[in-house]
């Protein structure tokens, strides 16, 4: 279960959210979304019977399935999907399935039922009060997921890892954050992280509070933490943020930046002083990089750690690429044909993938 390490595409602290449930009787449906682990207090009693943290539908008493529908807070490649049943013990559903599908815009609940939905995860058994874990070899791009339980019960969460592919026609490839995980960037390693994830130094939006940033353990050697950013493509980084907010005495006293060139590694930003609960801004100028280390000494917590900058050629390309292979073949041959290509040279194209350079008009 390699995927559980991969970003939850679906939480709502990135921007996920549950669009539609045919039923929600007992419990509410956007508790499936929810970031934080599920909890439950015995004996507490609503008007509907025992609270749940979680997703409940009421006793079916006639022929059918429940299902719920869930935008993904960053569209991408789905890995694997974890049903949680936790706490759901003589109520949760015996079966599930999940299918998904990419769909362009805003649609409604009512146009998202005519989208071509695929199965990521077939019909499948649950065990109750369980993380059941399902593994997706599917390389497609997706934006929205259908989780359908049957016949009924509950669920406190699904969580839908997976790696985010941006959509290059809404970022300016010249002036973007290099680090961002909605435009593709990723982990690839740490020294330490005892007390939370370092993808929550490159999530979406400001952390709220510490715990959702990246923090170690208190170091008792001489050395120091680190971690290391594959950037969304190969750029040139001009200014990099480095947030210690909500740390505040637990901030790492210095912090500093390096960048690879093929496989060396080349000093951006020398050993510099932090200050605690504080947004540092720093001008770099490097040559272009494709991952970025950040050792911070000794140890502590970093709020965000944001890499402006510019993609180069083979950057843009390499991003364009990505975005095109991984489109449904019905949406690729759209995004062509908005780009300027004939409908049937479109069609001939995406039949060859994968892309390695960028299809033009001529």
């Amino acid at each position: 279960m390699d995927f559980i390490g991969l970003p939850d595409l679906a939480s709502r602290r990135l921007g996920g959210s549950v669009l539609s449930a045919n039923d929600e009787l007992f419990a509410e449906r956007e508790n499936l979304i929810r970031p934080q682990e599920p909890v439950f207090q015995a004996a507490t009693f609503g008007h509907k019977g025992q609270l749940y943290d979680g997703w409940e539908t009421r006793r079916r008493r006639e022929p059918g399935v429940d299902h719920a529908v869930v935008r993904l807070g960053l569209p991408g490649v789905v890995h694997g999907i974890v049903v949680d049943t936790a706490f759901f013990t003589g109520n949760y559903p015996p079966f599930c399935w999940v299918d998904a599908a990419s769909v362009d815009g805003y649609p409604s609940p009512a146009e998202l039922d005519a989208a071509d939905w695929q199965p990521l995860v077939p019909r499948s058994p649950l065990l109750g009060n369980t993380k059941n874990p399902f593994e997706v070899e599917d390389p497609r791009r997706f934006t929205h997921v259908r989780l359908t339980i049957d016949p009924d019960g509950g669920v406190a969460r699904l969580r839908v890892h997976g790696t985010p592919v941006a959509d290059p026609r809404f970022l300016d490839l010249a002036s973007l954050d290099l680090a961002a995980l909605e435009h593709g960037a990723s982990i690839d390693g740490c020294s330490n992280m005892f007390y939370s994830s370092p993808a929550n130094l490159i999530s979406p939006g400001f952390a709220q509070v510490m715990g959702e940033g990246w923090e170690t353990a208190r170091r008792r050697d001489e050395d120091n933490d680190w971690v290391s950013v594959v950037l969304a493509a190969e750029g040139a980084v001009r200014m990099a943020e480095l947030d210690t907010s909500h740390f505040k005495g637990n901030a790492p006293g210095w912090a500093s930046l390096a960048g690879r060139v093929g496989t060396e590694w080349v000093e951006l930003l020398g050993r510099t002083r932090l200050q605690p609960d504080t947004r540092h801004r720093f001008r770099l100028a490097g040559p272009a990089v494709t991952h970025v280390r950040m050792d911070v000494y000794p140890d502590g917590g970093m709020a965000r750690l944001r890499l402006h900058g510019a993609l180069t050629e083979a950057g843009q390309t390499d991003l364009v690429c990505r975005w095109l292979n991984s489109l449904p073949e019905h949406q690729a041959i759209a995004a062509l044909i908005e780009a300027g290509l004939p409908e049937q040279v479109a069609a001939e194209q995406v039949s060859a993938r994968p892309f390695t350079e960028i299809p033009m008009a001529h």
